[in-house]
């Protein structure tokens, strides 16, 4: 996989994450414990498309 194929692929699971964690916040009893391990995993994410467009120049 080319560098800029993980980039998109990394940036499409960040957005799914973060329209998971909206959902999961509009719930009227949101689970905590879910909320916290979806922001340590977008962000993962996030470092891990910085580190790579920091590769990238």
């Amino acid at each position: 996989m080319n560098l800029q194929a993980r980039l998109d692929t990394l940036k499409d699971r960040h957005a799914n994450l973060e329209a998971r964690l909206a959902s999961e916040d509009r719930r009227p009893a949101p689970d905590s414990e879910t909320l916290t391990t979806l922001k340590r995993e977008k962000l993962r994410l996030k470092e891990e498309m910085a580190r790579l467009s920091g590769s990238a120049h």
